[in-house]
């Protein structure tokens, strides 16, 4: 296998709900974005997305689990902000759980599929 890289896999978890709403790593990492930033418009800049698809993607988490996940102040003179409710943090604490869970369980699974594409017959 010397003429290509080494192919290496990667999972990833998302929720898909009966509504038709998800839930899965972009959203959670705007979530961690905000929880780091302080700020809906700063995390949107770091994850190189318009402030009004981070609002809309907040606003439509809000509205899935019909509470705050984020709670936002206007800017002006003050500043404003934003952050994780305490639900937000548990929400995304649990996430992280979860996903971690998955790759321990799928990692000998992943690992054959790697095998099976970096050494075909």
């Amino acid at each position: 296998m010397a003429s290509r890289d080494r192919i290496k896999g990667s999972l990833f978890v998302r929720v898909q709900f009966s509504n038709g709403e998800r839930l899965g790593p972009g959203k959670m990492a705007l979530l961690d974005a905000i929880a780091r930033t302080g700020s809906i418009a700063e995390a949107a800049r770091s994850m190189r997305m318009s402030y009004r698809r981070a609002w809309l993607l907040v606003d439509g988490t809000n509205r899935l689990f019909g509470r705050p996940v984020v709670t936002a102040a206007t800017g002006g003179r003050a500043g404003g902000g934003a952050d994780l409710t305490p639900f937000g943090r548990r929400l995304l604490a649990h996430y992280r759980r979860m996903t971690a869970a998955v790759e321990r369980a799928t990692t000998a699974s992943l690992r054959r599929f790697e095998a099976w594409a970096n050494d075909p017959p």
